[in-house]
């Protein structure tokens, strides 16, 4: 599960913060916990733009594609601080993103009493028209005496406190699981897969459908190559050595962006009808539409689907099994959704590969055998342990088993 922390306070030494940083490292196993600020958000003004500050567009996106929301409140005169309430009041005015999500409420204090009567006001907050969040009912965390609760490494000391804390989350799980089943996905929009908006990084004067849209598009911008060097996030590399390292890669990707503009994939050295994903050359800078032309009316609505999913925040990915493939080969195709600094949607990537040598790997090294169907045993036909592997119960993302018939293979 992937969950985010609020930091309830936009002070710069704040407990709360510490807090959420100690159930991020301490419970990692449990769950994946992004700790999120609010110290750039305006004070509330109605009359003000909620998407003109950067920072609520990521809280925004960040909470939308939450599983859960921890939040971590101080106590200000018996309630919460001013930065939390206004955070609260733009998320809960134009957009809803805390609407049927469930939300656990922890806070840290210098006093005894913790925050129980910041909690208490936060709780009617949460449970307001507008915002109308599924809060975890009981379980309430109230870290008193802050400042002595922590070591230097910022853990907390006491055992009995770190105990009931992890009692409190154990409970926050089980209840998002049990809350999730009543969420409604977005509606999806009617997707433009011929891009007739462009976006800021489309590269205009060149018809997308153009077969030698790669040549061109790169002349007409000056695009690098060779042994240029490219800045990367965690390094730096050549064009040639990005290249290089993509087709090394073992699987099929693919890349479209949010403007459903076909750009890339990384084995165009490859025979097509060897691909598990067939792609040609001239699909590069394509459209979707028009990648998918050929598909019946409504296999298009699948592509629109995984689209749209993935571009509400419905769900981060999509998996599916394209069906029909031949004995020994488990074509699997994995949309993940991609996103600009805001956390706002960028494209979809795809992978697209055989996972049957991995799961024959993974059996006969492990000594583990399927049970049930046609599997067959691991090559070295030792061992009797049951071996899972949510692909056969799990369906996608979202729960939609028998994801292989929502997307039919509508690879990008």
């Amino acid at each position: 599960m992937k969950f985010v922390g609020l930091v309830g306070s936009n002070y710069d030494q704040s407990y709360n913060r510490k807090l959420l940083e100690f159930i991020r490292r301490h419970f990692k196993l449990k769950f994946e916990l992004e700790v999120l600020e609010i110290d750039e958000v305006p004070m509330f003004n109605q009359d003000e733009k909620w998407d003109e500050s950067f920072q609520l567009r990521y809280l925004y996106n960040k909470i939308t594609r939450a599983d859960g929301v921890i939040i971590a409140t101080p106590e200000h005169n018996h309630t919460i601080s001013a930065s939390l309430k206004s955070v609260l009041e733009w998320l809960s005015y134009e957009v809803h993103p805390f609407e049927n999500k469930p939300v656990m409420i922890v806070g840290a204090s210098y006093y005894d009493q913790g925050t129980s009567r910041a909690q208490v006001h936060l709780r009617k907050i949460l449970d307001a028209p507008g915002v109308n969040a599924y809060t975890l009912p009981g379980n309430e965390f109230l870290l008193g005496k802050a400042k002595e609760a922590f070591d230097v490494d910022g853990n907390i000391t006491n055992e009995g406190t770190v105990n009931f804390l992890e009692t409190c989350l154990d409970n926050f799980v089980k209840y998002v699981g049990v809350v999730s089943k009543l969420k409604k996905p977005k509606p999806i929009a009617p997707e433009d897969l011929y891009c007739t908006k462009p976006i800021a990084t489309t590269i205009q004067g060149v018809d997308p459908d153009d077969p030698e849209w790669v040549e061109k598009a790169a002349e007409l911008v000056g695009a690098v190559s060779g042994d240029t060097y490219v800045k990367l996030d965690h390094g730096i590399l050549t064009v040639n050595q990005i290249d290089m390292f993509l087709k090394a890669m073992p699987f099929e990707l693919t890349y479209a962006d949010d403007n459903n503009q076909f750009l890339y994939y990384n084995n165009a050295h490859q025979d097509p009808n060897t691909m598990y994903g067939k792609r040609v050359r001239v699909q590069a800078g394509s459209r979707l539409g028009t990648v998918h032309a050929s598909l019946p009316p409504e296999r298009m609505k699948n592509v629109e689907w995984v689209v749209g999913v993935l571009r509400n925040g419905d769900q981060e990915y999509v998996r599916t099994i394209v069906p029909g493939t031949p004995e020994g080969v488990i074509n699997t195709h994995n949309y993940k959704a991609m996103y600009y600094p805001d956390g706002s949607y960028a494209g979809i990537n795809e992978i697209i590969f055989n996972f049957q040598p991995w799961l024959d790997w993974y059996l006969e090294t492990t000594g583990q055998r399927l049970v049930g169907g046609n599997a067959a045993a691991p090559a070295g036909g030792h061992g009797d342990a049951d071996a899972t592997s949510g692909a056969s119960d799990a369906g996608d993302a979202g729960g939609h088993g028998g994801g292989a018939d929502a997307t039919a293979g509508a690879s990008y």
